[in-house]
């Protein structure tokens, strides 16, 4: 059971990171200072095969309507994807999620929203930037240099993903549980912001969750531990200078006919790491989750 000496033993043995501080920056006017001013993304999916049926929109309308409501709810970045990341999710050529995502990052660019595009295509991504979209969430692994060089060329943010083996997510092998495995993704991270540094983006975030699906982790216990274990050790990655994004998970098989409250519960967690950005489905949930915490400010 997770305890407070469990958070008391984390926080003694890597007490020289607890207070480490990332720099703030404006995207588009808009500033974020980062912890403990959290900010959030709301999702909005563009694909049939997304199982957080709240969030599937299939077409513009019903997309730019719930990315209005979402922003209205508390959102600060709205991340569009147009291809689900679920084992046996249909592929969805590059071609067709240009044509899916576009309409919708103008429209809600032209409202003046900030929009993130989840993708591992540099042919998408381009369009979504040349559109108006102020964030690449990047699930590429292999050859990001152009992703970042568009990023920087349109003095957009990027959002780099974990992704342990694999060249995006949808094509990864097993995944390797190591016993710390925040080092390993202190070294991933390393590699990958100074990459995109050098390349003129000057805006980041950083995902160390899973956020898709590996085959290895069917079970639910083991999946859950390491998601639970990298919230609470966000602040061990926050040394490296830049801010942290966490996307919250749904756990169904412990929440079953509540898993809309799953979001909320590891919120806390993500919290309590001294997370900066979460990426939620459940915006007005999490919302009060940000504010109850705050209560200790």
């Amino acid at each position: 059971m997770l305890d407070l000496s469990h958070l008391s033993e984390l926080a003694r043995a890597h007490s020289q990171s607890l207070n480490a501080g990332v720099a703030g920056f404006e995207l588009r006017g808009q500033s974020f200072a980062h912890w403990p001013d959290v900010a959030m993304m709301g999702v909005v999916n563009l694909s049939h095969d997304s199982w957080y049926r709240e969030s599937v929109t299939l077409n513009v309308e019903a997309a730019v309507r719930r990315g209005r409501r979402l922003a209205v709810e508390g959102a600060r970045i709205i991340d569009l994807g147009a291809e689900s990341t679920v084992l046996h999710a249909q592929l969805v050529d590059a071609q067709t999620q240009s044509s899916n995502l576009v309409p919708v990052v103008q429209e809600l660019a032209e409202s003046g929203l900030l929009v993130s595009v989840e993708s591992y295509h540099p042919e998408v991504t381009r369009a979504c930037l040349e559109a108006g979209a102020a964030v690449v969430n990047l699930t590429a692994a292999e050859d990001t240099e152009p992703f970042y060089q568009l990023a920087a060329a349109h003095e957009a943010g990027v959002v780099i993903c974990y992704i342990q083996n694999g060249k995006n997510v949808r094509e990864v092998g097993d995944f390797n549980l190591l016993p710390d495995h925040t080092g390993a993704l202190y070294d991933y991270f390393a590699r990958e912001t100074e990459r995109a540094v050098r390349c003129g983006v000057r805006r980041l975030w950083i995902d160390p969750g899973l956020g898709f699906y590996y085959k290895n982790l069917a079970d639910s216990a083991v999946r859950v531990r390491y998601q639970i274990e990298t919230f609470l050790n966000t602040f061990r990655l926050r040394t490296l200078g830049w801010p942290v994004c966490q996307a919250l998970p749904h756990a169904f098989e412990y929440f079953e006919e509540e898993v809309r409250s799953a979001e909320s519960f590891f919120g806390v967690l993500a919290l309590l790491g001294k997370t900066d950005l979460l990426r939620t489905h459940e915006v007005a949930k999490v919302r009060g989750v940000i504010r109850a915490m705050n209560a200790f400010a």
